[in-house]
C-alpha cells in the first residue's frame, strides 16, 4: 500500500477534488461519494498511469483504498516480475 496509496492520493485530490484528510485507508468510493462514472473514470486513470486493469464495478466500488491499493500493488509486481522472466531461445 505504501507504493501506491501517494498516486491514489494525488489521483482523487486532483482530479476528483476529495480533501486529502478524507482519503484513509478505510475509506471506500461511496464514503468519499464518488458516483459510478467518477468510479469508472478513476479505473482509467488508473490503468492508463500504472498499467492495471480492473473491473472497476467490482474492484472500485465497496473495496476500501486499502483492498485497492493492495490489488494495484499486486498487479503491477506481477506485470513487473512476468516482464524480468528472461527468454531462452535455446531449444
Amino acid at each position: 500500500m505504501k507504493a501506491i496509496h501517494p498516486k491514489i492520493t494525488e489521483v482523487l485530490t486532483g482530479t476528483f477534488k476529495v480533501p486529502a484528510q478524507e482519503v484513509l485507508s478505510e475509506s471506500t468510493m461511496d464514503s468519499l461519494e464518488m458516483d459510478s462514472l467518477a468510479v469508472a473514470e478513476f479505473a482509467v486513470i488508473i490503468k492508463e498511469t500504472l498499467g492495471v486493469d480492473a473491473d472497476s464495478e467490482k474492484l472500485y466500488k465497496d473495496a476500501t483504498l486499502a483492498d485497492i491499493s493492495a490489488y494495484i500493488d499486486d498487479a503491477v509486481g506481477s506485470a513487473a516480475a512476468e516482464a524480468a522472466v528472461p527468454v531462452s531461445n535455446t531449444r
